[in-house]
């Protein structure tokens, strides 16, 4: 089963088997300070039908903080995601690559040894990229998701090691192809899951270490809100993408498991934010490992990342929340296939391109 991504929601594919040679198929990788993810996708209609994916946390990027460099431990584990990636490329006959490396590989002193040793074992090529292209890229791939009855969007992607927050404008109709996101401003938070658990623990998070972390990221977001909070927030919604956003969402959906076609694209309110925040801070280590929609490897970073979604929610106040199982991914596609001219042989509206930082 494969799914077809544009302006809705879209499945995505079970794995396949085999060499696949059906024409011009993409491949955009994305390896985070917390997770290896990979999509492969040939362009279909208006968006790109998903052929194969795959998802794997590998903490790429634990103890950078502290040690500065990434330890062989999580070079290995990481080594053995993208082997998997590289096999399925190969497998699905990917004619064009982007391959991405961020926070982690950014400040790791070993981060270019590292992308070497990618190359010289697997024949990848990894670029690290700057925090101004990863918040391009999520802001392309969520796009879609603006309800276009909004007067805009804060989108925030929260990391890793680094979250990324987005003020985003209506975008224009594209011609063909999904819409282009028109950039307001953007900033880039030196904090994400992984960083600030590890700074402040993730395993007993009691209140006062939850709002330690949340008066962290208030105080760095505090410049970007000033410009662009306050009476500028009316008709505006929030629209939200990672590993944490998600899963507040199933488990307010009380999902028995994760489903990405009742997760992407849905709906939550202030309240029923309230409600999930506060059912994860009651629980203890053990209960979070035990919830399905989190799981052993997330239980230590869940709530560092409420607390970095609960300093953005209070920065920006806005009523609706948008859930997006998409991002970066879906990004480096679409700038891909519309550098190809997939959907219009690259005659579209010349007015509807992305407004630069």
């Amino acid at each position: 089963m494969a799914g077809t991504w544009g302006r809705r929601s879209s499945e995505r594919p079970d794995a396949g088997f085999g060499s696949d040679r059906g024409g011009p198929t993409y491949a955009a990788l994305d390896l985070g300070t917390n997770n290896c993810r990979l999509l492969v996708a040939r362009p279909a209609g208006d968006g790109f039908r998903v052929i194969d994916a795959f998802s794997r946390i590998i903490r790429l990027g634990e103890g950078v903080s502290a040690s500065g460099v990434l330890s062989e431990a999580a070079i290995e584990r990481a080594l053995e995601a993208l082997a998997i990636c590289r096999n399925k490329m190969k497998n699905r006959g990917v004619t064009r690559t982007r391959l991405i490396a961020t926070e982690a590989c950014r400040a790791a002193g070993n981060g270019d040894v590292f992308l070497a040793r990618v190359f010289d074992e697997l024949g990848l090529e990894l670029e690290i990229i700057d925090r101004e292209t990863e918040a391009t890229l999520a802001a392309t791939g969520c796009t879609p998701l603006i309800d276009p009855q909004a007067n805009g969007v804060v989108l925030f992607d929260i990391g890793g090691g680094s979250s990324e927050l987005v003020r985003l404008e209506q975008p224009p109709k594209a011609w063909r192809g999904p819409p282009l996101p028109q950039i307001r401003g953007w900033i880039s938070l030196p904090n994400g899951v992984v960083t600030l658990a590890e700074k402040h623990g993730g395993i007993r998070v009691t209140r006062q270490v939850y709002e330690n972390m949340v008066d962290e990221i208030s105080g760095q977001i505090a410049p970007f809100a000033r410009e662009h909070g306050g009476d500028g927030l009316h008709g505006v919604h929030m629209l939200g993408t990672s590993g944490t956003v998600t899963t507040i969402a199933g488990v307010h959906l009380n999902l028995k498991r994760y489903d990405r076609n009742r997760v992407d694209g849905c709906w939550m309110a202030e309240s029923e934010i309230d409600a999930v925040l506060e059912k994860l801070l009651n629980m203890t280590y053990d209960e979070r490992v035990q919830s399905p929609c989190i799981g052993a490897e997330r239980a230590d970073l869940v709530l560092a990342g409420c607390a970095i979604l609960e300093g953005i929610r209070r920065a920006f106040p806005c009523p609706r929340l948008r859930v997006a199982d998409r991002g970066l991914r879906e990004g480096m596609l679409v700038q891909m296939m519309r550098d190809d001219g997939a959907w219009d042989n690259g005659n579209l509206d010349g007015g509807n391109q992305p407004a630069a930082l």
